[in-house]
């Protein structure tokens, strides 16, 4: 059974990957210092999987730990979700990103490579295509400057890790560019907590939907799109979850000093509109909306190409944007339950 360690395995996307790889026959081990996630979810993620998952408290940046857990565990890989997420946050704590972001991957590259630890698996960002001007977007489209911090500390570690694998005889490594995560786990144990008010709109769409807040304001009608709101690819956790696996064991069988990237989505955008109808639809409940002026920034469509995913890594997403948010809505009726 390999081993493999979950950088950030408490968050979002990391305990759904921690549920993934134990169901591909792979052996997890997180470390995760718990500032954007709660120790509760360990527990959560043994009730889904029946086993223990070995947990280490701390920050990955911490060399000493993380040197101490190569020695003590036998690891092949490392999945990397550890890093601030917000674009918002980063605009206003520019350095705090670069430092946990960008100085925290290079240690972390440091340590593997001390260690003989050859796979690395990266949790990078569509932010990092900035304002394209194609769609969908493929691998191939253009890089242009990211529109926040958070988008630029993911360009320079996809820019390190590439440049470290060039020059390393042995590490091999994936970045993973995925686009709009939505909903959890279909046990309703583990998914999204957003700290205060929802950055993201299924979040959001569920928390009005609770009552938890009066209303969704939708940013601007009167985009070039059939119904006039802004479209995204919305990509299920699970199916997210799932690629970092594929990725996981596509690694394990190439040759050293290699390098790859790979964008993963739907290869579908949905409206905001459309999203909000699809909730309702599927739930049978009313989200009260009000239209607003758009936000500065805003794109008007970003989906991506998913074929490479297939081609490369044979993956592809399985999940309707219907099934997504229905789980989502049974992972908030659950919080609410907890409350």
């Amino acid at each position: 059974m390999k081993t493999v360690l979950v950088t950030g395995g408490a968050g979002y996307i990391g305990s759904h990957a921690v549920v993934e790889l134990t169901t591909a026959g792979y052996r997890p081990i997180i470390i995760d210092n718990f500032s954007n996630s709660n120790e509760r979810v360990i527990g959560q993620i043994e009730s889904i999987v029946g086993s223990k998952i070995p947990t280490y408290k701390g920050n990955f940046q911490d060399k000493k730990l993380i040197n101490k857990i190569f020695s003590a565990e036998k690891v092949v890989g490392v999945i990397h979700f550890a890093a601030h997420k917000s674009v918002a946050e980063s605009v206003k704590q520019p350095l705090e990103y670069y430092e946990n972001n960008v100085a925290g991957l290079i240690s972390l590259l440091e340590v593997m490579e001390l260690t003989d630890i050859d796979n690395l698996v990266f949790s990078s960002s569509c932010t990092v295509y900035g304002e394209a001007d194609k769609f969908p977007i493929t691998e191939d489209s253009p890089m242009k400057p990211a529109t926040s911090p958070y988008g630029t500390t993911k360009q320079i570690c996809e820019t390190i890790i590439k440049d470290t694998t060039q020059a390393s005889k042995k590490l091999k490594a994936m970045s993973l560019r995925y686009f709009n995560p939505i909903g959890a786990h279909a046990s309703a144990l583990i998914g999204e907590l957003p700290h205060g008010t929802p950055a993201n709109l299924v979040p959001f769409i569920t928390e009005v939907a609770a009552g938890i807040r009066k209303e969704l304001t939708v940013f601007g009608n009167d985009y070039p799109t059939p119904d006039g709101t802004n479209i995204r690819d919305y990509i299920h956790v699970v199916d997210l979850a799932h690629a970092h696996v594929k990725a996981v064991g596509f690694l394990l069988k190439q040759k050293p000093a290699f390098y790859d990237v790979v964008n993963i989505g739907t290869g579908r955008g949905s409206s905001v509109m459309e999203v909000i109808r699809s909730f309702e639809k599927t739930t049978g409940v009313k989200v009260p909306y009000r239209i607003g002026p758009r936000r500065p920034g805003d794109a008007v469509s970003y989906f991506a190409s998913a074929t490479k995913a297939k081609e490369v890594i044979n993956w592809q997403s399985g999940h309707t944007l219907a099934q997504s948010l229905k789980d989502a809505w049974l992972w908030q009726e659950t919080l609410k339950k907890k409350s």
